[in-house]
């Protein structure tokens, strides 16, 4: 059931991210509005970079709308592109340039992403009369520990106006899954601090987060009585990843509350089960009955 719970949270920090990128604009706005009048404003185009993963987005969203405009259903694009279902239905359903924001943020993180924010404001307040040594020397000072060349790449593309916009330093979906599912007492100060920015960002992830955390207590603390009350304001104003698990649990509520409520579990039986088709699939087609009876008997 926490698993469950578990997918259901991070599906729904996946169809709010946009709350937290807009937060995010939203700070890295007041921060440029912080700049001293008189400054130039030399920090790079928002244009995405022109890598595989970039155009790769971008024929793929157009060989799908192409097709789409022809009246193709989903499952005809998918075998003719060789694509999944979800895929098609994802590029016919999300606009082109949140496909290329995601397809960009998909790109691992470089030794000098952390910094970049401080080498762009030290070039507008230099007016990119600055030498690439001395800003090497100052982000080394601050914890730097890749080459000096990486830093001159960096300023070189700044100057040429062809330099990546900063990334905003927005969790991903699965680890602010893991801040809310893990207990409370576990999180450090830095992991509390970052989910309580998310809470404020998003009204939904904060709902989810509050039933998830109110569930888990149900299954650790075994209040099974309760159960009925959490699915019914789940159903209730929770976001529909939520109301989807809370309509779950009710198609067999009985057997979920005595889950809840007892102090039995089918933990053992069910692995046994699976060591069981451990042993039967490593000898499939090449052993007897017997052998597969003799092994399970001595692995008892």
């Amino acid at each position: 059931m926490l698993q469950n719970l578990s997918a259901a949270v991070e599906k729904t920090c996946h169809q709010h991210r946009g709350c937290l990128r807009k937060r995010a604009e939203e700070e890295t706005a007041a921060e440029v509005a912080e700049v001293p009048e008189g400054i130039p404003m030399l920090l790079p185009p928002a244009e995405l970079p022109r890598t595989q993963i970039i155009e790769r987005t971008r024929h793929r969203y157009e060989d799908i709308h192409r097709l789409l405009e022809k009246r193709w259903t989903i499952s005809a694009i998918a075998r003719r592109l060789n694509l999944d279902r979800k895929t098609v239905r994802r590029f016919r359903d999300t606009d082109l340039d949140q496909l290329l924001v995601s397809a960009r943020e998909r790109r691992p993180n470089g030794v000098l992403e952390a910094f970049k924010t401080y080498l762009n404001t030290r070039f507008t307040e230099a007016q990119g009369q600055v030498s690439g040594t001395r800003l090497f020397l100052e982000i080394q000072a601050r914890g730097y520990r890749g080459s000096r060349q990486v830093v001159r790449k960096h300023l070189a593309a700044l100057r040429a106006g062809t330099a990546e916009p900063v990334r905003a330093d927005i969790p991903s979906p699965r680890k602010i899954t893991s801040w809310i599912m893990r207990p409370r007492e576990t999180l450090t100060e830095s992991q509390d601090e970052r989910l309580l920015q998310v809470r404020l960002a998003c009204p939904d992830i904060t709902r989810a987060c509050d039933l998830a955390r109110a569930f888990a207590d149900l299954v650790r603390l075994q209040r099974g009585y309760l159960l009925l009350e959490w699915i019914r304001q789940a159903e209730q104003d929770a976001p529909k990843p939520m109301k989807g698990f809370a309509g779950f649990l009710r198609q067999d509520l009985d057997a979920v509350t005595a889950g809840l409520t007892l102090p039995w579990s089918s933990g053992a039986v069910e692995g046994n089960v699976n060591r069981v088709k451990t042993l039967k699939r490593a000898m499939y087609g090449r052993a007897s009955f017997e052998l597969l009876r003799t092994r399970i008997l001595t692995q008892s």
